[in-house]
């Protein structure tokens, strides 16, 4: 009677009672439990042969590894601490004011107050006694002013040893379970009393006695349709709500509706916010706020004995009502009576031959605000109407939150088994309560964050690779003015705090912005230009000193080779080029312009020819870096920690077709300009004394390297040899199709961030690179990536690929409007304008 009348039963059931705290385990005065964190898997680009092939894995995990087993699954969420990226920055950078940078990320992520969400499973394992007994024996203990046995070291060893036995079956997953560390629990359990206690440390791994008694210290109120916790002084901390999810449609769409537990991430509301409170200027975007609902689901899935003979008993109801009433004077069984039996018999013969059984599930969901309960009731209906739009109905437990509350903690039981159901178990595999989006390094510089299903903080090691023994190149590819520039800057201002010697080769010549923005921030930054200013900076013989003579001695009189008109070389020039360049060695002290000088004062006439020649074109602004003769205090470019900017816009390289002896003069200086900056980049990157540096070498506008010979070997031979040489290579096209014609270079590809491209052809090069399905729908999603719901450019929104082969959509983020202006690549965007001209100048020239 008394559960009848919904008054007795497992709503009478005292709380739970927490014995001991252990990795991974909770235990209680009834029962013992595994708790294991899950992993999240990447779902929202994911293929649709990926997804059904990992919803088949999860599907078989509930059928033989959870069968006849009582599961708790809980999705939480916790706000970012922002404060530990200061803690970790003391360990990732060494180089400039890193804590001043640091403290930029740090200030930027208190803004935007991203969640995060932690996915934990309780599986019981062991029964330790009935309620009866445990009560009766708790009250004698009272009574005698003694406290109740606590956990013997052995219990607890063969609980830990059967977790772990069930952690091995559970972590081969998709889930990809691992045992919850015991803070972690710790941290599931105080969290509900909304104290700002810190959690108690524990002791040889284990939480028991007083420590374990403090994290339930608090006060939570019951009423009708909400609880209310209070805090130490008897203050509300927080209004909570628990809902129930009392019906589901008869069929959900996966992806789509059907990811009921995935979805919780996308549910959002506008707080009610009096218009006095209120800037004039207020985005409308910033009042839409997460509501953030947590769940709580208790399921047990049924053997396939037992659901096979539930299934059947219920076709054999239905067959019995349809013959009932065939026999009745009506002679019509009702439509839902055939139904049921037909849906009844084709589920028992998939049970027979798929690995399908049934699930009984008890969804929870809590909502919680720490504002006021009217903040609370515009999340409840927010909740309500967000499912309530794909047919889910969800409503308050009106006079059972008390019950329902306790039933959501850790290590409790069901108290109200009728607000449950009874589906297969693909209805609960397919929501999905592990799906969403993930992507980028586990550790490492924050330089963004995920718009996917499920928010998160973008982390991009570009300097990580040759740690991990793996590949150490990234591309940008899009269309000009989405952001690509810009992130790569960001990756290299990253790099260069991290202590590492960054060469950027900027074609482009709007590069000058991470000049000005790693000064501003104490890094050793240098912006070499083209011109009689910068004469003699790309000398060979000054960047191959450390490699010795020998090579300067064949590369230089190939550089001048490539400089001097045809009909000179044409009448065997190269010879006193090769003899002049010997001499200056020889001398001592050899410079490329010492070697011209010596031309043009010799006693053969076509030396003094070659001479006259290379010294005029020395006086150009192409010819003078490589050939000049180096002005007071010219800026040398030197292998060490810091960003290293060559600008040398305005070059014209002749395409891999064009015959040697058709190039013109400005094509003939590019190429020797060109052959300075691969030859130092090569030879730096594969200095025996430089391999413990960290270097990253740059290269924006990769398509004018990819249109010579030369240059698309050295983007092959940087990439095959980063890993070993602990070298970066940062490559920015637009031409993502020529890139994926470079198998040296794709083959060695860890990250790939891909901007809006609106050409198919583009798009489908792209879609490979990202390990995306080719096709249309692929192709939408590329076009649409940088573009703003209205219809506006979103600058540094992209998919990236990470180097696990996963895919995301992530906003590249600049913390502040400062630090924007200084990286600003538009055509009006110039470095000096930030700073005073004169003091750059001079700082290039130290």
């Amino acid at each position: 009677m008394s559960t009848f009348l919904g008054l007795g039963g497992d709503r009478s059931a005292e709380p739970t009672h927490y014995k001991a705290l252990a990795d991974g385990l909770v235990v209680t005065s009834t029962h013992a439990e595994a708790w294991f964190t899950l992993g999240s898997s990447n779902t929202d680009l994911m293929s649709e042969t990926a997804r059904d092939a990992e919803l088949d894995e999860a599907v078989s995990a509930l059928s033989r590894t959870l069968a006849g087993s009582e599961v708790h699954l809980r999705v939480l969420w916790s706000p970012l601490a922002a404060d530990d990226y200061m803690e970790e920055a003391g360990q990732l950078f060494t180089a400039g004011d890193w804590a001043r940078w640091a403290q930029l990320r740090v200030d930027r992520l208190d803004q935007i107050a991203l969640p995060t969400r932690h996915l934990l499973m309780g599986v019981r394992i062991s029964e330790r006694s009935g309620p009866a007994a445990t009560a009766g024996r708790r009250s004698a203990a009272e009574s005698l002013g003694i406290g109740a046995a606590g956990v013997s070291t052995k219990e607890l060893a063969r609980l830990d040893a059967v977790m772990r036995r069930l952690g091995r079956l559970l972590e081969a997953t998709p889930w990809r379970a691992q045992p919850a560390a015991v803070e972690m629990l710790a941290w599931m359990i105080a969290r509900e009393q909304h104290r700002t206690t810190p959690v108690p440390a524990a002791h040889r791994g284990l939480i028991a006695g007083a420590q374990l008694a403090a994290l339930t210290r608090g006060r939570v109120l019951p009423f009708p349709d909400h609880l209310r916790v209070t805090d130490a002084h008897g203050d509300t901390a927080a209004w909570v709500s628990i809902l129930t999810m009392s019906g589901f449609p008869e069929e959900m769409e996966s992806p789509g509706s059907g990811e009921w537990l995935r979805a919780l991430s996308e549910i959002t509301y506008v707080p009610d916010i009096d218009d006095s409170d209120l800037d004039a200027d207020v985005d409308p975007a910033s009042l839409i706020l997460p509501v953030s609902p947590e769940a709580s689901v208790r399921f047990k899935v049924l053997p396939k004995r037992d659901a096979m003979k539930k299934v059947d008993d219920a076709r054999r109801l239905a067959k019995e009502q349809r013959r009932s009433a065939a026999a009745q004077s009506a002679e019509d069984p009702g439509r839902a009576t055939m139904e049921t039996e037909g849906v009844m018999a084709g589920l028992l013969r998939d049970m027979g031959r798929q690995d399908v059984t049934l699930v009984e599930d008890h969804p929870r969901l809590i909502v919680t605000s720490t504002n006021s309960l009217q903040d609370l009731r515009a999340r409840v209906d927010a909740v309500r109407a967000y499912y309530g739009g794909v047919g889910i109905e969800v409503g308050v437990g009106e006079e059972e939150q008390r019950e329902l509350w306790l039933e959501c903690q850790a290590g409790d039981r069901l108290r109200v088994p009728d607000m449950g159901h009874t589906r297969d178990i693909t209805a609960l595999a397919g929501s999905w309560w592990w799906g969403g989006a993930k992507v980028g390094d586990d550790e490492g510089p924050i330089t963004g964050y995920l718009t996917g299903t499920t928010p998160g903080t973008f982390r991009n090691d570009v300097t990580a690779g040759s740690e991990r023994g793996d590949a150490t190149t990234t591309a940008y590819m899009g269309r000009s003015g989405r952001g690509k520039t810009t992130a790569m800057m960001l990756s290299m201002l990253d790099a260069a705090f991290r202590g590492a010697f960054v060469l950027a080769l900027d074609f482009k010549g709007d590069l000058g912005g991470v000049v000005a923005a790693g000064r501003h921030y104490g890094l050793n930054s240098h912006l070499i230009e083209t011109g009689p200013r910068f004469a003699g900076v790309a000398d060979l013989f000054t960047l191959l000193d450390k490699e010795g003579s020998e090579r300067a001695q064949i590369e230089v009189p190939a550089q001048l080779g490539i400089a001097m008109p045809p009909h000179l070389r044409a009448r065997g020039a190269e010879t006193p080029v090769q003899h002049a360049t010997n001499q200056v060695i020889a001398e001592g002290a050899p410079a490329t312009w010492k070697v011209i000088e010596r031309l043009r004062h010799s006693d053969d006439p076509l030396a003094r020819e070659t001479g006259e020649a290379l010294y005029e074109l020395s006086q150009t602004g192409i010819g003078a870096p490589f050939m000049g003769r180096p002005a007071a205090g010219a800026p040398p470019l030197q292998p060490e920690p810091g960003i290293w900017v060559v600008q040398i816009p305005g070059l014209s390289l002749p395409g891999a077709s064009d015959d040697r002896e058709d190039w013109n003069v400005l094509q003939r200086m590019s190429v020797a300009l060109m052959h300075s900056m691969l030859a130092y980049g090569v030879t730096t990157a594969g200095r025996k004394d430089l391999r413990s540096l960290r270097k990253v070498v740059a290269v924006p506008e990769v398509h004018v390297l990819t249109a010579t010979k030369e240059g698309s070997s050295f983007l092959e031979y940087i990439a095959r040899v980063g890993r070993a040489l602990s070298t970066a290579l940062l490559l920015d096209t637009q031409d993502p199709q020529s890139l994926s014609q470079l198998v040296g270079v794709v083959e060695q590809l860890t990250t790939v961030v891909g901007f809006q491209l609106t050409n198919a052809t583009q798009q489908d090069a792209l879609a490979e690179l990202l390990n995306l399905p080719v096709g249309q729908h692929t192709r939408t999603l590329i076009q649409s990536i940088g573009m703003a719901p209205d219809g506006e450019i979103r600058h540094g929104h992209s998919i990236i690929r990470d180097r696990r082969f996963q895919s995301a959509t992530v906003q590249w983020d600049i913390p502040t409007t400062e630090l924007l202006e200084l990286l600003d690549t538009t055509p009006r965007a110039d470095p000096t304008d930030l700073a005073d001209t004169e003091t750059i100048h001079q700082e290039a020239t130290v």
